[in-house]
């Protein structure tokens, strides 16, 4: 295999090749933004709420098998631009089916509702002893698992996403092969939050939110993409000719770092972080969309704008406040941009949930940046690779999966309710529906908003139609109210059992002899 040095001196290496990267990394994350923001709105309007959690739980399963692959395949066995060109060009295809698959699901859900509607009062009118909560929930489960297209379209979506999330580790071997210092990787990285950024724009500008049309962006952005990929210097397979190391694959040596205290307490507060952070990713979408942002995917990408500004500034707050105190101000934003979500609801407060949203680059830099640069330091050298697969492992897999179940109301493996609630926070919003056809309806006999409007609505919020039902409103946004206090709660407590129990003073940028 040639080495790092020998790479970067050859032809398209080196600072020549970095645009070339940034265009990899920029359509990567474009690929992703365009889509992932706003599906919980789209099955939302589609009356697929049922769905939302299930189809975002295809994620971070699809993160837990990821690093399996990578381990046995694509770095072993293949070139790595011809193994990330492959499996986009196969997700794009896969991605180009959904809408019609999702269309024909919302067409099977709203006939099933129709008939839900006089079972329930029949069942009801039948049985007296019975609650109508209980009978409808019994009859909304028969008919999500009687929608074999939405089942269709989950496997379809984790099928896609089996595609995608291996290449995010083939994107930074490439990038990492071809880069004369990882200096420059950041240079690099940061187009990928721009693609995001632009993806969200294009959505918003086109109205693009909440319609089947985000899967023909993202399906076309992965074939074009795909197609890129071959452009790519080539990057051979990393661990080719070198015997099969499973302790390495299932990251055996890395699990052995959970013997140090302060790192299990860091790992077990990173996993249960995650769950309150699903609710962002998972419902944040239909939140802004129902309190009248028409444009939320644009909206949320002052997230993504944020996450750039405060990238910049973390050395500088390494320096002044240290591992323990980064991470804690990164969960504490999260504490509050829920709590902002939850009061700005029953008046739909706007400067609350644009702050909420622009907190987001405190949240994720603060504690996941941070929380990658102190595995990196604790970690021997010869296993911060396994290391850092672990922390993705027990973040973006094991607590995104749990969390998307949570926010959801779902159960895990069909067995255990994961229905959380403390009295009535996290109460799910079942008033969404009704409340969404009722904006749709008013909505739908005023003017058809202007070029001005599309873009005002990009990063604000249209009042709420007079005529839509104020007892409607009310009982909705109380609803939103009592689900952000959920995450919010839970949030606070991994702050509290962190700050109570991590104790760490490794200097993360240090030396070696620091650790």
């Amino acid at each position: 295999m040639t080495d790092k040095k020998d790479t970067a001196s050859q032809p398209g290496s080196g600072s020549a090749v970095i645009p070339r990267l940034s265009i990899m990394m920029f359509l990567q994350f474009f690929t992703w933004g365009a889509w992932f923001a706003t599906l919980g709105l789209a099955m939302s309007n589609a009356n697929l709420g049922p769905f939302i959690g299930p189809y975002y739980a295809t994620i971070p399963l699809a993160a837990i098998f990821a690093p399996l692959f990578l381990g046995l395949v694509a770095d072993r066995l293949f070139s790595s631009e011809k193994v990330f060109g492959v499996l986009m060009l196969v997700g794009g295809v896969i991605m180009l089916f959904m809408p019609g698959v999702s269309e024909t699901a919302s067409l099977t859900a709203n006939a099933q509702t129709a008939v839900q509607d006089q079972a329930l009062a029949l069942i009801v009118t039948a049985n007296p002893g019975i609650e109508a909560e209980a009978a409808s929930k019994m009859l909304a489960e028969q008919n999500s698992a009687a929608n074999s297209s939405a089942n269709l379209l989950w496997w379809m979506i984790l099928a896609y996403m089996l595609c995608y999330m291996p290449t995010l580790g083939l994107g930074n071997t490439i990038a990492f092969t071809h880069i004369t210092s990882a200096d420059k990787f950041p240079i690099i990285r940061v187009w990928g939050t721009i693609g995001w950024i632009v993806a969200g724009l294009l959505i918003g500008f086109t109205m693009w939110d909440g319609k089947f049309t985000i899967f023909w962006l993202g399906g076309i952005s992965s074939l074009v993409l795909g197609m890129y990929c071959f452009a790519l210097p080539n990057t051979p397979p990393p661990l080719k000719g070198k015997p099969m190391d499973v302790r390495s694959i299932f990251m055996v040596d890395a699990f052995k770092l959970l013997g140090d205290w302060n790192f299990l307490v860091f790992a077990v507060c990173s996993t249960l972080v995650c769950i309150p952070l699903a609710y962002y990713y998972g419902s944040t979408s239909q939140f802004l969309g129902s309190t009248g942002f028409g444009a939320p995917a644009a909206t949320m990408t002052l997230g993504q704008m944020s996450e750039i500004l405060f990238m910049l500034l973390i050395p500088l707050m390494f320096r002044k406040l240290g591992v323990k105190n980064m991470i804690l101000i990164g969960i504490a934003a999260w504490v509050i941009r829920y709590v902002l979500f939850s009061y700005g609801a029953p008046s739909q407060v706007t400067w609350m949930l644009l702050l909420a949203v622009v907190l987001h680059g405190i949240c994720y830099d603060f504690f996941f940046v941070t929380g990658f640069m102190y595995t990196d330091q604790k970690a021997p050298k010869e296993i911060r690779g396994q290391a850092q697969s672990l922390l993705v492992f027990l973040t973006q897999g094991i607590g995104m999966y749990i969390g998307y179940k949570v926010m959801a109301a779902g159960n895990l493996f069909g067995v255990v309710p994961l229905g959380l609630k403390i009295g009535d926070y996290g109460e799910q919003v079942d008033k969404l529906p009704e409340f969404t056809n009722a904006v749709k309806a008013a909505t739908e006999q005023g003017e058809a908003p202007t070029f001005l409007d599309t873009l005002l609505n990009m990063f604000n919020r249209t009042p709420i139609p007079e005529s839509v039902d104020q007892g409607l409103i009310d009982t909705t946004m109380g609803q939103w109210q009592n689900f952000w206090m959920l995450p919010a709660i839970f949030a606070a407590a991994v702050l509290i059992l962190f700050a109570l129990l991590f104790w760490d003073k490794t200097v993360v940028g240090g030396s070696e002899d620091s650790k």
